[in-house]
């Protein structure tokens, strides 16, 4: 079987439109599949462990000739959660006890469930992570304690992405759910291993479009939610061909999506190909409409790997497009929108040798073309003045191979110790059409910028019930790009044109360097403790440095500060967590002191293109950015208990508040932080069956920086209900694992304004919403 790209675009968007063909999980069934034993290349941790296959003659010989007998790959979820019967039925709270830190698991599952459109909208709720929702349902990117853009990194398959959402909070996240079939939230020593601008965590994605396995294989049994059920025996066929739907409508916008995947396989060899459209109008808010928030979004990848005894490799191109609408009083009466593009080419693979020192030698690269347009009218009144406000663009490449040893008998412990090199290169600009009076050109001159790093992670076992890590890293930086030579606050070009001056070259270097130590203790009932110390340290990156000019779509006029320095993060994490039992939950505590915290400073000041002056008047917001010393605290608890059985599963009760608190060493207010939120619900989930009601209340955010507003709290209500079966196997199709569900969200109608995003106060998060899904796997 084979379909072409336009084809499989056609799939995708015939199943946003038809809901019969709507949809389909991707299966969390992946023991289904054929696996090298062990291959983990997206596990939060480097060190990865598996047993070591004693290898003969024959196996060297194989390894030149066929493959591996297969083995089966134990699900992506039960590396992160236990594997008592209760703890594996969907609608499960994911527990990890085996990192040094807080690690947040998204299931496969649960994504189908949620609809969310972007990875900040998908984390939104989950303890101690917002969204930025700036353009909600389009543009929203992770938010981790309050830590944003260049303090949290965001990657897929182990390569970043690499668009442009980190240079500006209307900028989309270049990865969709629709195509993710696993995203973790990363922190403490394990986030080392991806640069030291992850010092909020690391948002991980994870799906099949780089093939570590070949579909073919039929097992004897399969796992559904944690019950083993026996399948029939069917040979394995010398070729597969597995297909799989998933799509929503929504009733808030009207919005309609839908994706296509293709898995196939044969011999050596295993391909994917998936294409995927999601298309929204004006969402509704509480007494009417968010003018100017319509979607419509598409994206296609082909991958393929080969696989060999000892290991894989492949790689995948990967092509993503967004038109979404900036919401906002100026975005409305000009139609500010953007179109953004971006092809990525992503290759990956792992090694592991017949050798005694060597466990796994692996590698990662990726290259990336990125380009948006912002487009608006030049003046409301003259609809043929629409045209390109700003452009950003992207080319980045990077690499990162790592070793991993073989296990060493210290006599006190034994020692697994990886090391990796990571380098990458950046290009960006940001030009716009030319202002006669002003002698800027854009948000900035275009700049590069490379980074070269080496790290180091060495994990201590000090017998079954207690493990210890030492990480480090240290990189290099080297930016290029220019900044006028004067910058003042205020000024104006009509008055005096030479006040901004000349461009002036800059080549800026910093070396940072971070280290984590980590401990792990097994305690009586279950329970697991953690203790992470790290000490990291960040370069500053080119928005932050090189920025001097209008950005069109955040309404904002921004002054970089080519003299910062490097940022440096003293934290501490406490942790104690339960994966098994009734009683499952995650209690985290942590404090971090940054030295030179690096942000981004609404001054009050007003601007247009050619003059800033103190005060309101101008349309435009002035932000600088600033650096200073700042403390972060806060913690996060979840729990859930399965109170008694009922009917085929179990009715429980759940629970979660987080908090952080962030304030300067003068005191005041770090901006835009998240307020504290405190809710629970009950549920109920079986084999076939998960139904859920969930309240979360937001306080009012009171504590703000100078120019901000108060943001008050509110009630967020959602429920869902799902049934999941598999249709009866036969030797075409196999069998078929079917979802259907209905979930609804902000089921109070209320106003919900996000107090972490720049506009809040033009701008409310979805009404009322209900949403009916249907997923299918042939």
């Amino acid at each position: 079987m084979s379909l072409s790209p336009s084809r499989f675009l056609t799939l995708a968007r015939l199943s946003a439109v038809s809901l019969p063909a709507l949809a389909v999980v991707f299966s969390d069934d992946v023991s289904a599949q054929t696996a090298l034993p062990g291959i983990v290349v997206n596990a939060p941790s480097p060190i990865v462990r598996h047993a070591r296959p004693t290898r003969t003659t024959p196996a060297r010989t194989a390894r030149r000739g066929t493959t591996r007998a297969p083995t089966p790959r134990q699900p992506e979820v039960a590396r992160t959660a236990p594997p008592a019967t209760p703890a594996n039925l969907q609608g499960t709270l994911p527990i990890v006890t085996d990192q040094f830190a807080t690690v947040t698991v998204v299931t496969n599952e649960e994504i189908r469930r949620n609809g969310a459109a972007t990875l900040g909208d998908l984390l939104n709720n989950k303890p101690g992570i917002t969204g930025s929702s700036f353009a909600p349902g389009a543009s929203s990117r992770p938010i981790i304690r309050g830590l944003d853009v260049n303090r949290v990194g965001i990657v897929e398959n182990g390569i970043g992405s690499n668009g442009a959402s980190d240079l500006g909070e209307d900028h989309f996240v270049p990865i969709d759910p629709l195509s993710t079939n696993q995203v973790e939230v990363i922190r403490g020593p394990a986030a080392l291993r991806y640069g030291s601008t992850a010092i909020g965590g690391m948002v991980s994605a994870s799906n099949n479009r780089i093939p570590e396995t070949t579909p073919c294989a039929a097992p004897l049994t399969t796992q559904t939610y944690g019950y083993a059920v026996k399948a029939p025996q069917l040979p394995t066929p010398p070729g597969c061909v597995n297909v799989e739907t998933r799509g929503a409508v929504s009733s808030v916008n009207n919005g309609r999506e839908g994706a296509v995947l293709l898995d196939a396989g044969g011999n050596n060899v295993a391909i994917h190909a998936d294409a995927f459209a999601r298309r929204t109008e004006d969402y509704a808010i509480p007494g009417g409409v968010q003018k100017n928030t319509a979607t419509d979004s598409n994206g296609a990848s082909v991958g393929g790997s080969y696989l060999f005894d000892g290991g894989f490799v492949g790689a995948a191109i990967t092509q993503n497009n967004s038109l979404y609408h900036i919401p906002g009083q100026e975005g409305e009466e000009l139609g500010t929108r953007i179109n953004a593009h971006q092809t990525k080419f992503a290759a990956k693979g792992e090694y592991r040798p017949d050798a005694a020192a060597v466990d796994a030698i692996r590698f990662w690269v990726g290259a990336t073309d990125y380009k948006h347009n912002e487009l608006a009218l030049a003046d409301a009144a003259d609809p043929a003045s629409d045209g390109v406000r700003q452009t950003f663009t992207n080319k980045e490449q990077e690499g990162r191979m790592e070793v991993q040893f073989a296990q060493t008998n210290l006599r006190f412990a034994a020692l697994t110790t990886a090391i990796g090199v990571q380098g990458s290169h950046q290009e960006l600009t940001a030009p716009s059409p030319d202002d006669p009076f002003s002698p800027l050109n854009g948000l900035w001159d275009p700049n590069s910028n490379g980074r070269f790093a080496g790290y180091i992670f060495n994990e201590f076992t000090f017998s079954d019930t207690t493990k210890a890590q030492v990480a480090g890293r240290i990189e290099h930086v080297n930016l290029n790009g220019s900044t006028p030579s004067t910058m003042p606050e205020l000024f104006d070009l009509t008055v005096d044109p030479g006040v901004i001056g000349a461009a002036t070259p800059r080549a800026l270097n910093f070396t940072p360097k971070s280290t984590s130590v980590g401990l792990i203790q097994n305690l009586p009932w279950n329970l697991v403790a953690s203790l992470t110390g790290q000490y990291v340290e960040r370069a500053p990156k080119p928005a932050e440095l090189f920025s001097r000019g209008v950005h069109d779509a955040t309404i904002t006029y921004d002054i970089g500060n080519p003299n910062l320095g490097i940022e440096t993060a003293k934290s501490i994490e406490a942790g104690l967590r339960r994966a098994t039992g009734p009683l499952r939950f995650e209690l985290t505590g942590y404090y971090t002191r940054f030295n030179g915290f690096i942000y981004r400073r609404l001054t009050g000041n007003t601007c247009d293109e050619t003059a800033c002056v103190a005060g309101p008047g101008l349309e435009l917001k002035q932000a600088i950015y600033s650096q200073t010393d700042a403390v972060f605290r806060g913690g996060e608890f979840q729990f859930q208990y399965d109170v008694l059985p009922v009917w085929n599963g179990l009715f429980g009760i759940e629970g979660q508040y987080d908090i952080v608190r962030a304030t300067f060493t003068d005191g005041s207010n770090v901006p835009r932080i998240p307020p504290q939120r405190l809710g629970g619900g009950i549920y109920y989930h079986g084999a076939n069956w998960l139904a859920r009601i969930n309240l979360l209340h937001a306080f009012a955010q009171n504590d703000v920086s100078g120019v901000e507003t108060p943001t008050p709290g509110y009630n967020r209500l959602r429920a869902e209900v799902s049934y999941t079966t598999t249709l009866p196997r036969n030797n075409w199709w196999g069998g078929q694992p079917v979802t259907i569900g209905l979930a609804g969200d902000n089921l109070l109608n209320e106003q919900i304004r996000n107090a972490v995003a720049f506009n809040k106060d033009q701008v409310l998060l979805p009404g009322l919403n209900v949403r009916i899904f249907a997923n299918v796997k042939y």
